[in-house]
């Protein structure tokens, strides 16, 4: 597996049924059919994928934030918005790809797959911290936790987990660390605050971080990215890769879409329910938020393997896999683009500000002038991460 996911499988061909000596060729319920029913890659994961990292770009990337639609934003602490589901559906598809990927490597050499893992843990860590110190470097000032960070410890947590453990241990071990740190959250009292405290100034998620979390704090006091809240993170990514055993399963196409939306309406259900004590949460990465954030990426992974997978409509599908094949490569890309147009300056205003003002505010609302400017963002970045698939140009960790 690279560094974005990217994964080869290959499916069995379907039986050809023999019928009065003549060859029946199997259909999907699409009514298409594709020769053996082969592919090389699993182009839904990819575009799904893509779908993430576009959506990671835009609500990364307004045109100013005094003016941005609220589904863009996260929600300011318990509850949810489209963006909140952005970054647990990557860690979600990183563990699938994962499960994907170690499953051809099953004979490897064990050491060499532990220091495969660590290197490229290491790789995006370092990217993760490099990019928050980017462009003015201050070691005083510096965040150390990240988006970045984040994906690489869930990546070398998670994968060492799963390339020792069965199936049924790694969901023993999925369902612990979410009713651990359920429990850590309800019971460890805080100083002034007592045991149970999820506002954002009293709860152990906010205490532990002020304590021990090296760096600068993304908000004054707590940080989304924070210690304990690892935890729970790693449950997202082991629920993506125990999806991946569904996908390889011997099942037909056909029901492993259907399992993915029972199953995904039943994360989200039970996200839901747990949320009445413990609310859904994306700033401590609550339990609940687990639950319903993984049910949400199996209803859309359903949907995008269901169209493009079972159905072969794969065409709609290109612009996000042209994400998709390269997405760390465009995230660190795209936000330090990002912060050189927030830095440098022409006629007195930052470039994006000037990009703004001269091409959407003089005619479009706030609102609408912010948001356009985001889209062309992100529309400028598929045409320069095009160009690289155009040429099979793939960033590999």
């Amino acid at each position: 597996m690279d560094a974005d996911g990217r994964v080869d499988i290959r499916d069995h061909p379907r039986n050809i049924r023999v019928i009065r000596g003549s060859i029946s060729r199997p259909t999907s319920l699409c009514g298409i059919y594709s020769p053996d029913m082969k592919q090389d890659r699993l182009v839904s994961l990819d575009a799904f994928r893509g779908f993430t990292i576009a959506g990671m770009i835009l609500v990364n990337n307004p045109g100013t934030w005094s003016a941005v639609y609220p589904p863009l934003l996260h929600a300011q602490w318990h509850g949810w918005t489209p963006t909140d589901l952005v970054f647990p559906f990557f860690l979600f598809i990183m563990g699938v790809s994962m499960n994907l990927s170690f499953a051809r490597r099953q004979d490897s050499n064990r050491p060499g797959i532990y220091l495969k893992i660590l290197r490229r843990a290491l790789i995006i860590f370092a990217l993760g911290v490099l990019l928050n110190a980017f462009p003015d470097f201050d070691p005083g000032t510096l965040r150390i936790a990240g988006v970045l960070q984040r994906i690489a410890i869930v990546y070398l947590v998670a994968g060492l987990i799963v390339i020792n453990v069965k199936m049924k241990t790694e969901a023993v071990i999925t369902a612990a660390l979410l009713v651990v740190y359920w429990l850590l959250m309800r019971f460890v009292p805080v100083p002034g605050y007592g045991a149970g405290n999820l506002t954002p100034e009293g709860n152990l998620e906010t205490y532990l971080d002020t304590l021990y979390l090296p760096g600068r704090l993304y908000r004054q006091t707590w940080d989304p990215e924070g210690l304990l809240s690892t935890i729970p993170s790693i449950a997202t990514g082991l629920l993506g890769h125990l999806t991946g055993y569904l996908i390889r399963s011997n099942l037909d196409k056909v029901r492993i879409t259907a399992w993915m939306f029972v199953l995904g309406w039943a994360g989200m259900l039970a996200g839901w329910i747990w949320g009445i004590w413990f609310p859904i949460n994306k700033n401590i990465w609550t339990s609940s938020y687990v639950l319903f954030t993984a049910g949400a990426a199996l209803e859309f992974l359903g949907v995008c393997y269901w169209l493009i997978d079972v159905c072969g409509w794969k065409k709609w599908a290109h612009p996000a896999v042209v994400f998709g094949m390269n997405a760390i490569l465009v995230y660190v890309l795209s936000g330090i683009v990002g912060d050189l147009l927030g830095v440098l300056k022409i006629g007195g205003l930052t470039l994006k500000a000037w990009i703004v003002q001269n091409l959407f505010a003089s005619w479009a609302t706030p609102l609408n002038a912010s948001i356009m400017f985001a889209i062309l963002y992100v529309v400028l970045w598929w045409l320069v991460m095009d160009l690289f698939y155009r040429r099979r140009i793939f960033i590999k960790i």
